[in-house]
């Protein structure tokens, strides 16, 4: 199977990564573009445009300006190990070993607002740029339309001699493919909890939990998608009433 998760604004470019091999971002060029127009807003326009505050607008102002190729461990660092947001702590990359991540890159790809699909192992360099951003580029009017057409036909692509689709995407992020160009079925794994006797999704704890759905299909190298139902990490269990054909719904 293949799987799609969303990136992390949490990053870590200072703890040495525990693998020396990594892959380039096969849309570099695209980013590139991207970078080359993000570079001309100051400050002032950054905050305006990502909602965020003075600190984080000079933050991500000198990221874009410091962006330069050619990619190398010096200045970049694998993806997977370098976003540090709740997903990847339940899918805790740091654990894995050398198979596991070898199986991760064939099977788990991040969607990015600034690298449109990622292996696991591809080198990225620091940046925040949400896929939900409105930022007008080359005749697109935000980043969903700019990365749509190919972002689809990566995944569909990579989707070749897979079984189906594991969306662990936020709406945000899954919102960049266009799945009715999909040649395989998608399905979207739930997690909710019993908050005074009402089922609920928790940001924190879903997104932490879709982590752990990755980490479990990598751990076992899951090839059917109905053995997903076996899933059972932090005291979730499949609630097969609740569920359907493409909506997977974990409870506890």
């Amino acid at each position: 199977m293949l799987m799609i998760v969303s990136p992390a604004k949490k990053l870590d470019f200072d703890t040495e990564s525990p693998f020396e091999d990594y892959d380039i971002p096969k849309y570099l060029d695209k980013s590139k573009s991207l970078v080359k127009e993000l570079k001309k807003l100051s400050e002032a326009d950054i905050k305006k445009l990502m909602k965020v505050s003075d600190a984080i607008a000079k933050l991500n102002k000198d990221r874009f300006n410091s962006f330069k190729t050619p990619f190398n461990t010096k200045n970049a660092k694998q993806a997977i190990f370098a976003f540090r947001g709740d997903t990847y702590q339940g899918l805790d990359p740091d654990s894995m070993n050398k198979n596991e991540i070898k199986y991760a890159n064939k099977h788990l790809r991040i969607l990015s607002g600034l690298y449109g699909v990622l292996n696991p192992m591809d080198l990225i360099q620091p940046y925040r740029l949400e896929m939900g951003t409105k930022f007008k580029t080359d005749g697109f009017k935000n980043l969903h339309t700019f990365w749509m057409d190919t972002n689809t036909k990566r995944i569909e692509a990579d989707l070749k001699g897979q079984k189906a689709l594991i969306n662990l995407a936020s709406k945000e992020y899954f919102s960049s493919i266009d799945f009715s160009k999909l040649s395989k079925p998608v399905i979207t794994p739930i997690f909710k909890e019993n908050k005074n006797g009402i089922l609920k999704i928790i940001s924190f704890n879903a997104k932490r939990a879709r982590g752990m759905m990755g980490r479990f299909i990598i751990e076992n190298k899951i090839k059917d998608p109905q053995d997903l139902k076996q899933f059972n990490s932090d005291n979730y269990k499949f609630n097969n009433k609740l569920s359907s054909e493409t909506e997977f719904v974990f409870t506890r």
